[in-house]
């Protein structure tokens, strides 16, 4: 039920805001709530209304909560997927949890979005999540040396991801958005994990039937047609692309394209003025590797880059998108410093290190600018990156402020744990006042 003061309390905050800065309408500042890290921490409504207040004052506008971890468990009752009430031998006790999240995010006068690990159904370390349930979900790797493995027979491997291309599967997540949209009053939900794991997966029977379907033909070897693992001689592994490659790269975007056009479309079935939105890496020259086209498809990849084809454009989503926020996750701010450095990076989802100016703060805002066409997006930042340093922490948030459309900072978690309140409430007031004196 909401609460009749709701409307009122938000008129305060925002004239509050526009009191501190009158020339310019204040950027998004996203604060993301991780499912597992802050488990036990949010597992009262009082820490949940002391933590939603301590954003307020450091100068946060929106919350950003896990609702389905990346174990496929989602945090409330559901009858579309199954709810964690454990995590690590806690128990959280049995309260509204996102229900108190919500009426937190308005007393503050914070807005508060959805965020979901989507193709996410599995944690491999402790075995749980859906995808034990439903072992015809999993993905399949092709992994160098061993060959084509599902997910839970990969060693040490934590995330377990679906495949994407499933219809089931995709009716699965839809239906777990369309769930908590109808029954939370969220001003919208963020994708994460809507991809696939990386650029070995997904190689099962289902996928190389769907990809001939595509492509109108059988492939003679499978996976070699698509690309082979041969070692490098220095104990390593290296990629030798087959005939399909370029193309497999398209069906996969394709494939994961269609998915968030059905997502929209079924969201504002039940939910009309929710706005939807996805979270990816920024490093779009690789980020191919995972089936994610986040460019608008005014742009053109195939001009720049050898593992795109003309049609790789036709699956850019931005457009579909009423709001983004990827991870500019380096230590390098500028441009300048990046080259300075001139290091070679591994992202998280690369399957080989990666060199350019947008593996830095400011470059990869720019560069996002650049693909999604003028279109608004909120750079993010991993808190970690930037470990004891305070300085390059605080210099990272003014350079997301200045050259994108507002801030995520990821996750709270590390923010309490080092108490970089103050640093953050200075960097948020430093980049306003800066974005004031331009206007």
């Amino acid at each position: 039920m909401k609460n009749p003061l709701y409307p009122l309390l938000a008129c305060l905050a925002l004239f509050a805001g526009s009191c501190r800065s009158p020339h310019a309408t204040p950027k998004q500042k996203l604060m993301w709530l991780d499912c597992s890290a802050n488990w036990q921490r949010f597992s009262s409504p009082d820490s949940i209304r002391h933590y939603a207040a301590k954003c307020r004052e450091a100068g946060i506008t929106d919350l950003v909560l896990d609702l389905k971890c990346p174990s496929g468990e989602v945090v409330y009752p559901s009858s579309e997927a199954p709810q964690i009430k454990v995590w690590k031998g806690f128990e959280r006790p049995d309260f509204d949890f996102v229900g108190t999240f919500i009426e937190a995010a308005r007393t503050n006068g914070l807005g508060i979005y959805g965020s979901f690990n989507t193709f996410a159904e599995g944690h491999g370390i402790f075995r749980r999540g859906p995808i034990y349930d439903r072992p015809e979900w999993e993905a399949v790797n092709y992994v160098p040396g061993r060959g084509l493995l599902r997910q839970s027979e990969i060693p040490g491997k934590s995330i377990l991801f679906a495949n994407p291309a499933l219809p089931e599967v995709q009716e699965h997540e839809i239906a777990v958005f369309r769930e908590a949209a109808a029954r939370y009053d969220l001003d919208g939900i963020l994708l994460d994990r809507a991809r696939y794991d990386n650029i070995q997966s997904d190689f099962s029977d289902f996928s190389r039937r769907a990809f001939e379907a595509y492509v109108g033909e059988p492939l003679e070897r499978f996976p070699e047609d698509i690309y082979a693992w041969e070692a490098d001689g220095e104990g390593g592994w290296k990629r030798r692309e087959g005939r399909w490659f370029r193309k497999w790269i398209e069906w996969r975007a394709s494939v994961i394209h269609g998915f968030f056009a059905r997502t929209k479309e079924a969201l504002a079935e039940v939910a009309p003025k929710l706005k939807f939105g996805a979270y990816t890496g920024a490093w779009y020259p690789s980020y191919y590797e995972v089936g994610v086209n986040w460019a608008t498809p005014s742009y053109d990849p195939s001009e720049e880059f050898d593992w795109a084809t003309p049609e790789y454009r036709d699956y850019g989503y931005a457009d579909l998108l009423d709001i983004y926020t990827n991870g500019n996750y380096y230590w390098p701010v500028t441009v300048e410093e990046y080259r300075s450095r001139n290091a070679a990076h591994r992202n998280e989802t690369d399957s080989e290190v990666q060199r350019g100016d947008h593996l830095s703060v400011e470059g990869g805002c720019r560069y996002s600018r650049r693909l999604l066409g003028g279109r608004p997006f909120i750079g993010g930042m991993y808190v970690e990156d930037y470990r004891r340093d305070t300085v390059q922490f605080k210099r990272a948030v003014e350079m997301n402020l200045r050259e994108s459309d507002g801030v995520m900072i990821f996750d709270i978690v590390h923010i309490i744990d080092r108490d970089w309140w103050g640093p953050l409430r200075r960097a948020i007031a430093a980049a306003e006042t800066t974005q004031n004196e331009t206007h």
